[in-house]
């Protein structure tokens, strides 16, 4: 059996017990008698996501395996992180660090198969023109926290740019589920600030985290369908 058709059986088999302990991790965020659990369910996400990996990543190089497990482990260090973040600030400082740094990591890999021939300009300006607009919203109400969200901003819209350039050098497959990924994840991380700096969202936790489990399975799934490439 192939790599491919082996990582594709091996994904249908994941989604179901991933989309169970995100919608575990839903139902406890939302029912205040049961906030309790997400100190389970919400690193369960990852954790999850993060063994999925390391067990279909043997086809790609050491250099990509090391880079997305560094996304990975800190995206999963964000999220506790932000489980505490109405203790202190400094949780939600040491969220956004981490999460800072998986973008990083994640545009090191996107980068690494980048198109230099493909024109990116009409996708860039789309990205600052979105990224100022959000960022006029909610910069009122950011205070010393400012300058730390203007550069997680900067980074993932650099992260989304990374993951559009890569057509044309990997598989279209892959290509898609990460580029529509880090869409989702800017979708995520805007819902995010609005509901933290600008207005309580309707369902803004199920809205955030729902795009946000979206967003992390299309990129590491979308990666690891690049193994052709490497």
């Amino acid at each position: 059996m192939s790599e491919k058709v082996t990582l594709k059986t091996n994904a249908i088999r994941f989604i179901g017990f991933y989309i169970v302990i995100v919608v575990l991790d839903l139902i406890s965020s939302s029912i205040e008698e049961l906030g309790v659990f997400r100190y389970f369910t919400k690193p369960s996400i990852l954790i999850t996501l993060l063994i999925f990996f390391v067990k279909n990543s043997s086809g790609l190089t050491k250099k990509i395996n090391k880079y997305m497990l560094l996304a990975i482990i800190f995206s999963l260090m964000g999220d506790v992180f932000l489980l505490f973040d109405k203790i202190d600030s400094l949780f939600f400082i040491g969220g956004l660090a981490s999460f800072l740094m998986a973008h990083i990591f994640y545009v090191l890999v996107f980068a690494k198969n980048r198109n230099k021939d493909r024109k990116r300009i009409v996708f860039l300006i789309f990205t600052l023109v979105y990224g100022v607009i959000l960022f006029c919203v909610i910069q009122k109400s950011l205070k010393a926290l400012f300058v730390p969200v203007l550069i997680y901003m900067i980074i993932i819209l650099i992260m989304s740019n990374m993951a559009y350039l890569r057509k044309g050098v990997v598989p279209q497959l892959s290509y898609s589920l990460v580029f529509i990924g880090s869409l989702f994840f800017m979708l995520s991380d805007s819902l995010l600030a609005i509901n933290m700096f600008y207005t309580t969202l309707f369902m803004g936790n199920i809205l955030i985290m729902s795009t946000y489990a979206i967003a992390q399975f299309l990129i590491v799934y979308g990666v690891l369908n690049q193994i052709d490439t490497d």
